[in-house]
């Protein structure tokens, strides 16, 4: 039986990470383990293209997976079906009006393939701390009656985006919350959306797979713009689902 060794991060939330091209190549990215998620390690994980998950219970692994899916925000593909729906729409969407409900709503969804949640309450204390000092951020998509019906949710830095989960209660709710996001970020001069690993989901919508050496140099120039500081309700307003097909 092969052992793994992994480096363990020192307990100093600045401390560098090793280089992401030291990650494994089996399990793809796992690169460090340890540490904490305090918004200081974070924010110095996500510039350099590396992220948390891991199950509850077990260390905190830290991953840089090969390749990367990402896309530019005016990219973003909605299917013919889905955009007709969207024209007769009566749903709402909103930023940063719920985000540690959308966390809780990402963690009980149920996903093929998955049993549990990595979104344990360490990972929600993490993310709303970085909520509230403006750095992680929600779409909401609203029913006529002002349900929450699905969202999406991640971290900006500079004028990069790393889309951390979705979840829907109704039918595409979560392609509409990301739909409205990426005309946001583009709207805002972002210049990458990060979806993490392949699924068919994702390059149903125009993701794409990008080495990890040419994401971690793109990830790097738009970490460095200058940020959209603060929760962005007031700049996102409420957008008519409708606008968006």
């Amino acid at each position: 039986m092969m052992t793994i060794r992994l480096p363990r991060l020192p307990a100093d939330p600045l401390a560098p990470f090793p280089p992401a091209a030291d990650a494994l190549a089996e399990p793809d990215g796992l690169l460090a383990w340890g540490g904490d998620l305090s918004p200081a390690r974070l924010l110095n994980a996500y510039r350099h293209g590396i992220f948390p998950w891991y199950s509850s219970g077990d260390p905190i692994l830290w991953w840089s997976p090969d390749p990367r899916m990402t896309i530019v925000p005016a990219d973003l593909h909605l299917s013919r079906r889905l955009r007709r729906r969207l024209r007769q729409s009566d749903w709402t969407l909103r930023a940063d009006a719920a985000f540690e409900t959308v966390m809780q709503c990402c963690a009980s969804a149920p996903r093929a393939g998955q049993r549990g949640t990595w979104i344990s309450d360490e990972m929600l204390a993490a993310y709303v701390a970085l909520h509230h000092l403006g750095h992680a951020h929600s779409v909401e998509t609203l029913d006529a009656a002002g349900e929450l019906v699905g969202g999406v949710y991640g971290v900006a830095i500079g004028r990069m985006f790393f889309g951390e989960s979705m979840f829907s209660s109704a039918p595409s709710a979560s392609q509409v919350a990301l739909a409205a996001l990426c005309r946001f970020l583009d709207a805002h001069g972002f210049v990458l959306l990060d979806g993490q690993v392949a699924s068919p989901h994702l390059s149903r919508m125009g993701f794409a797979p990008v080495r990890r050496e040419d994401f971690l140099r793109a990830c790097g120039e738009a970490c460095a713009r200058p940020a959209l500081a603060g929760s962005w309700a007031h700049a996102f307003g409420s957008v008519p689902a409708t606008t968006l097909g």
